[in-house]
């Protein structure tokens, strides 16, 4: 990794010397100058991937964009390209692969490592969402998000963090999602893998921090991208993809670990997610109840069962 990449902070420290990075620094190091380093970008074909490849590449990035559409990976590549000054020395590399299989991710890493010798950012910012509620579970979709947010991402993980270590550097950003802080209907599935992925989030920072790789959680709020198109109701905040990939490159440039946006929204949920369960979960009712023409009735006295007076 070029020297340029980190200002302001200490090098990592090897497994050994794990005490002696202070709590009172930055969690991970500051990332400031984007100049020639390899970024692998799962996710790349729309959305925050797109406009997060876009930004890369502006600041000179060398960036891998990954997803299952080729043809739109190259679209997002001629963009990015004319969007960057001449001056910024920006490159894309297009690999496109299904992110939830083994053998594809092992095909594109051998890709990757030919054309530009392994990658020093790791990107896992693939998703998938259907608004569902809790009585209306769809197998087959449920399946196919937790395989798009949770299971690409450990296959990700499982192909780069080997060679992260042994370099002793590296750095993995996990985009997960407000929605994964509060239970939050309509996001039956989309939620938990996006709770998984904050938990993992910090786990991961655990594991490898001494090793000297980096780990970034970013949870948006609500951007504009094809998956927010599906919801029915109005979303406070929403944001642009392209105000989205910049907070995010911002929060990265400040060694922060939990990056979220827009502040104006997202710490509401932050603070909700830390109130009392009693007084979090009315508020939960309160604003998010379904409608009742939407909900299942069910009986309240299961048939042939008696109910008793409460002592």
């Amino acid at each position: 990794m070029a020297p340029h990449f980190v200002s302001n902070s200490s090098e990592a420290a090897p497994p050994k010397a794990a005490h002696a990075w202070p709590w009172w620094r930055a969690p991970n190091r500051l990332r400031t100058d984007w100049r020639g380093q390899r970024v692998w970008l799962i996710g790349a074909s729309s959305g925050i991937g797109a406009a997060l490849a876009t930004e890369l590449v502006g600041r000179g990035a060398r960036v891998v964009l990954s997803a299952r559409s080729e043809d739109a990976l190259q679209d997002v590549a001629a963009r990015a390209l004319k969007a960057a000054s001449s001056a910024a020395e920006g490159e894309t590399l297009v690999v496109a692969f299904d992110a939830t299989e083994p053998d594809a991710w092992a095909r594109a890493r051998q890709t990757v490592t030919s054309a530009w010798g392994g990658v020093d950012v790791l990107v896992m910012c693939a998703g998938a969402y259907t608004p569902m509620r809790a009585w209306d579970i769809d197998i087959t979709t449920m399946s196919h998000i937790i395989d798009v947010n949770l299971r690409s991402v450990y296959l990700g993980l499982q192909s780069n963090l080997s060679d992260f270590r042994a370099r002793g550097n590296g750095a993995v950003v996990l985009v997960a999602s407000v929605a994964g802080l509060v239970g939050l209907p309509n996001a039956t599935v989309y939620g938990p893998t996006k709770a998984a992925l904050i938990n993992l989030a910090e786990l991961l920072h655990s594991d490898v921090r001494a090793a000297g790789i980096d780990v970034y959680l970013v949870n948006p709020g609500f951007v504009r991208t094809k998956l927010t198109e599906k919801n029915a109701f109005v979303m406070p905040a929403l944001l642009t993809p392209e105000q989205a990939a910049q907070a995010m490159l911002a929060g990265m440039a400040a060694g922060q670990f939990s990056i979220h946006f827009p502040k104006r929204f997202t710490l509401w949920l932050y603070a909700l997610r830390h109130l009392p369960d009693r007084l979090r979960l009315a508020i939960v009712r309160r604003f998010t109840a379904a409608p009742e023409s939407d909900a299942e009735v069910l009986p309240t006295t299961p048939p042939d069962v008696k109910t008793r007076p409460a002592p």
